[in-house]
């Protein structure tokens, strides 16, 4: 099972050779990749603004970035008069060089996204169920590719580089708490799900955690540029999260790190339980249940919610409420400079469940801890399904992280 996600790449870089001898193809390719993460970062960028981010001599960028051209994966933007000398030529990435496909497993619906190399997501199928089991999800993966690869020519389908999927590394747990048959959950116990996948496509199969794809997802695409280090949640079926360190996405020993879910917290009637017994959508949908109200509408399309109500009301005060104590908790171990906060619902949900949270932090006794800013993510309720698919695109694109660089000043 591959657990380690891909890391966001320096502002800028040395590559730095121990042995005193460099190994010219490495560092070559290390280097077409930091041009390419840094043109993924700023949008587009010049040779001139490349050679000075990436301490790279002007020659090194220059010949990159023809080669990089000449392969597809950069295009040129219109030239930039106004300065002193020759109109410099912002160079920026081909939504079209790469594909790339994300399949998201939840504990309500899947979904199978074809994605573009900046992020764009082509085409998408999707599936809900009651409890996710391993038969019918791996029909799902090949009907749903069949009816991906149709709608692109066979051009296109070449240039896919592989398939990520993002799933809870253990979907028998909790099973009671979105009403699933443990006997009939208990079948994930052991299934090779990466294995399983990958004898049913042609391309090559990367796993990780949903909410570490998720998290690697904003790091890339969302408010990474802006902020170096920050704690990710995003509320899904069962809440879940991520790190980010020095821009770079840490995963811990285990490929956990940040799985803030059975993080104790208090809860409204005073009683201390784990953070995803409030604050996930399952409890909203098991609210919904208790009002009447039919709570299918939730999984059918994440950002089509229409507005609940008093239940929607009441879930989003008590989540908050409990949110605001994983705050605390988190920024009185690390100095985060943000706290993210995402999930797979409509943006003005979002919005109310972080103002939420923000009144919530200011009601706790905050002595001795500097917060973090407490800010809605940017990409929204498809980032598990685009930090899947950025999986093999991070593998070839994003620089080796095991390659020994420093930060320039």
């Amino acid at each position: 099972m591959t657990k380690n996600a891909a890391t966001a790449p320096a502002a800028t870089a040395e590559i730095l050779d121990p042995s005193g001898g460099a190994n010219q193809v490495r560092v070559r390719a290390y280097n077409e990749r930091l041009v390419m993460s840094l043109v993924r970062r700023h949008g587009s960028l010049s040779k001139a603004d490349i050679a000075r981010r990436s301490g790279l001599s002007a020659q090194t960028v220059t010949v990159i970035m023809r080669a990089l051209e000449a392969e597809g994966l950069l295009t040129r933007g219109e030239p930039m008069r106004g300065r002193v000398g020759q109109p410099s030529v912002p160079m920026r990435l081909n939504p079209d060089a790469v594909y790339s496909l994300g399949l998201k497993i939840g504990r309500r619906s899947a979904d199978l996204v074809l994605m573009d190399f900046v992020g764009g997501i082509r085409r998408r199928v999707r599936r809900s169920f009651s409890h996710p089991m391993p038969g019918p999800l791996l029909a799902f993966v090949e009907d749903g590719l069949a009816e991906l690869e149709a709608s692109i020519t066979p051009e296109e389908r070449g240039r896919i580089a592989g398939l990520g999927v993002a799933a809870p590394f253990e979907l028998w747990s909790w099973a009671s708490e979105v009403g699933a048959p443990q006997a009939e959950m208990d079948q994930w116990r052991g299934f090779d799900l990466e294995a399983e996948i990958a004898a049913r496509v042609p391309y090559p199969v990367v796993l990780q955690n949903d909410a570490t794809s998720a998290c690697a997802a904003e790091l890339v695409f969302g408010r990474g540029p802006q902020y170096p280090d920050f704690l990710y949640l995003f509320i899904g079926s069962f809440i879940g999260g991520g790190v980010v360190l020095n821009s770079a996405l840490f995963t811990g020993r285990t490929g956990t790190a940040g799985a803030i879910g059975p993080l104790p917290v208090q809860g409204r009637d005073g009683q201390t339980v784990q953070l995803l017994k409030i604050a996930s959508i399952y409890r909203l949908e098991n609210l919904l249940r208790e009002h009447g109200i039919d709570p299918k509408p939730l999984w059918y399309s994440p950002d089509d919610w229409i507005d609940f109500g008093v239940p929607l009301e009441l879930w989003i005060e008590d989540s908050a409420a409990a949110l605001a104590q994983a705050v605390v908790a988190s920024a009185s171990v690390i100095d985060f400079s943000a706290v993210v906060i995402d999930g797979g619902f409509p943006g003005w949900v979002r919005e109310r469940v972080v103002a939420a949270t923000q009144a919530a932090i200011a009601r706790l006794d905050l002595q001795g801890v500097t917060l973090p800013e407490v800010i809605e993510g940017a990409v929204g309720s498809s980032a598990r399904s685009i930090g899947g698919a950025s999986l093999p695109l991070f593998s070839r694109y994003l620089p080796d992280q095991n390659v020994l660089f420093k930060e320039l000043a």
